[in-house]
């Protein structure tokens, strides 16, 4: 059987005690735009845990998402308001609650190149 390093918190830990999370489109979460994240909560001294999950829209669309998971609700709405992602509920937004379910949108699909201060990088636009 295979075990899980002890270094890697296991999702459902995650879910339970950084409940408060925010979603950003995988692509922008690379390169200097992570740089970007990493400094804006250094400097503002945030913690926070990383989970992925897959928006999966309803004509088949799918794109993977990088979820910022926080324990201060202040904290995520402070990481909401200057990366202007979404909001995440893992209970409500993962498919009926289950930890390694998907992101059932309803909303049409668009592909998003700029968010904040955030950019893909020329490479994965295309």
């Amino acid at each position: 059987m295979v075990q899980r390093s002890s270094s890697i918190l296991p999702p459902s830990t995650i879910d339970e005690k950084w409940p408060h999370q925010v979603a950003l489109p995988d692509d922008l979460c690379t390169g200097r735009n992570r740089t970007t994240i990493h400094d804006y909560c250094q400097e503002r001294g945030m913690t926070f845990q990383i989970r992925h999950v897959q928006a999966v829209w309803p004509k088949g669309k799918y794109e993977e998402y990088r979820l910022h998971c926080f324990a201060d609700p202040a904290e995520a709405k402070a990481f909401l308001d200057h990366f202007q992602g979404e909001a995440f509920d893992a209970k409500r937004d993962r498919e009926k609650g289950k930890i390694r379910g998907v992101w059932r949108r309803s909303d049409d699909y668009r592909r998003i190149l700029d968010l904040g201060p955030l950019s893909v990088p020329e490479l994965l636009r295309n």
